[in-house]
């Protein structure tokens, strides 16, 4: 079951700098109760992962691994989702990625904004050679 939020958890800020990225979730991304559904949720952090491990790989990755996903708060309809990813380890052949989302709600029903964090998960990646094969994660 969700944690409901209280007053200390409504009111956090985005982290710092840009997040790699940021949506609106439709109703078609509901699930049978009517929040975003899990999968899409998952699914876009695999995405927002993705993009520093590619941009660090400088080429084609494959997630390998989803080493830990909790879903801390549901996901509405109409909340502007940001991504955060930051890099937490780089091995041999794979990159491991940080990812943060939160959601922002309040906006279109005129009343004072919220920020939450909804999800948090760390992924891996694997960096691939032209023929799909592990390769090095060439030096910074």
């Amino acid at each position: 079951m969700f944690n409901i939020p209280n007053d200390s958890t409504l009111h956090i800020s985005l982290p710092e700098g840009q997040p790699v990225l940021r949506m609106v979730p439709m109703p078609s991304n509901t699930n049978y109760a009517g929040d975003i559904f899990g999968g899409w949720i998952m699914s876009q952090v695999d995405m927002a992962g993705s993009i520093p491990a590619i941009r660090r790989a400088r080429g084609r990755v494959a997630t390998v691994a989803v080493n830990s996903f909790v879903f801390k708060q549901p996901v509405f309809v109409g909340d502007l989702v940001s991504f955060y990813a930051q890099i937490v380890k780089i091995g041999r052949t794979s990159i491991t990625v940080d990812v943060s989302v939160y959601a922002q709600r309040g906006v279109r029903e005129g009343g004072e904004e919220i920020c939450i964090k909804v999800t948090e998960a760390v992924l891996t990646y694997v960096a691939l050679d032209n023929n799909r094969r592990p390769r090095v994660v060439p030096e910074e």
